[in-house]
């Protein structure tokens, strides 16, 4: 097995960071947060060679989950995630698209298999541990290797930011409080994906992010 590799491919009209994780070696991977734009993303992977095992989802919202069903059926593969207090969110993303006047088809999904806080879920050699961080939304998951200190985080934590919780579901103090208890602690030197602009590294956000001062 080789490293763990990332790369970005920005999506819908929310430029959303879908994800792929995957293997310098063997080419094996996932796709996580398909959002929407299905075909730039199998464009991309056809690309680069990137043999897809899952879809994995971080949460419920359409700019995150819009493209899941479709993709699921192109590939063949299950989608994983997030925590099963998502399935509102996740059966409604048809409703969501006319909320936000989303400008592309969108599919109500099911996940094939839910995620509880301490799951673990993986690809190869590449184990990934599973925490439930609600407060941007309800069932919320985030994804950390530990083995290379990497995580992904959705839209819990951003550089600079964290996730709105104006949404329904939303809840700021939970969020917090999500932060506070389960990223944080993964450790100053983790580096991280988040689920709209750039990553950084734990570690930063915890001296200089706004939003954490006094959690």
């Amino acid at each position: 097995m080789g490293m763990l590799q990332a790369g970005v491919i920005p999506v819908t009209p929310f430029q959303q960071n879908c994800t792929v994780l995957f293997d310098t070696d063997t080419k094996e991977g996932v796709v996580v947060d398909p959002g929407g734009d299905v075909e730039v993303i199998l464009q991309v992977l056809k690309e680069n060679g990137i043999d897809v095992k899952a879809i994995w989802l971080t949460h419920g919202h359409i700019d995150h989950a819009g493209g899941a069903d479709e993709l699921r059926e192109a590939l063949g593969v299950k989608v994983i995630g997030p925590h099963k207090d998502d399935l509102p969110l996740l059966s409604g993303l048809e409703k969501q698209s006319k909320m936000f006047n989303v400008p592309m088809a969108v599919r109500n999904v099911v996940p094939d298999q839910w995620l509880d806080d301490g799951d673990t879920v993986s690809f190869g050699d590449h184990v990934f541990e599973v925490y439930h961080c609600p407060g941007h939304a309800p069932g919320h998951v985030i994804y950390f290797n530990r083995k290379q200190g990497f995580a992904h985080l959705g839209d819990v934590l951003f550089s600079g930011s964290i996730g709105r919780t104006d949404l329904p579901g939303g809840d700021h103090r939970q969020l917090l409080d999500s932060i506070r208890d389960k990223v944080l602690p993964l450790g100053d030197q983790v580096g991280f994906i988040c689920g709209h602009g750039p990553g950084g590294q734990i570690g930063e956000e915890r001296r200089t992010n706004p939003f954490l001062r006094g959690i």
